[in-house]
């Protein structure tokens, strides 16, 4: 069975980004204020000395105002069960519950983020504030997007 809750264990979320293959930095361009975060454990695989299974994370920050995913991955073998889903559901929920207007986030599946409602910013309108961007791998060897999903529903 697996379980979403909110979580202060940013060691363990910054693990399981590193083993989904999601660079983690301490370098960040500005700074950066850690709104919530939320996990996804998987308590059927917790044996009687083990904790349940960290297999799903997301936080959720702000750099310059703007709301950002700082983080979001999935165990590979829990993908297709909407687990991601479920992960920004809870940051766009905490968005709107704040009267927030927009969400940033740099995808490497933009296609994902295209089914949950995200768009993709061109360079040159990005705001200034992912690493990606003027990192020199970037549009070499690595390929990922500035994408931006405008939150509805703040009255």
């Amino acid at each position: 069975m697996t379980k979403l809750t909110q979580t202060d264990d940013y060691a363990g979320l910054t693990k399981l980004f590193i083993e989904n293959e999601l660079e983690v930095s301490d370098e960040e361009p500005v700074p950066t204020d850690v709104v919530k975060a939320w996990k996804i454990v998987d308590e059927n695989a917790a044996g009687d000395a083990n904790p349940p299974k960290l297999i799903g994370g997301i936080i959720l920050s702000k750099r310059e105002g703007e709301f950002i995913i700082d983080g979001i991955a999935v165990d590979p073998g829990y993908r297709k069960q909407r687990l991601g889903e479920s992960l920004l559901g809870k940051a766009v929920e905490e968005i709107r519950r704040v009267s927030g207007d927009r969400l940033y986030l740099v995808a490497r599946a933009p296609g994902f983020f295209r089914t949950q409602g995200f768009e993709t910013v061109a360079k040159e309108n990005a705001p200034y504030f992912f690493e990606c961007l003027t990192c020199p791998q970037y549009g070499a060897s690595c390929h990922p997007e500035v994408m931006k999903l405008e939150i509805g529903g703040n009255a």
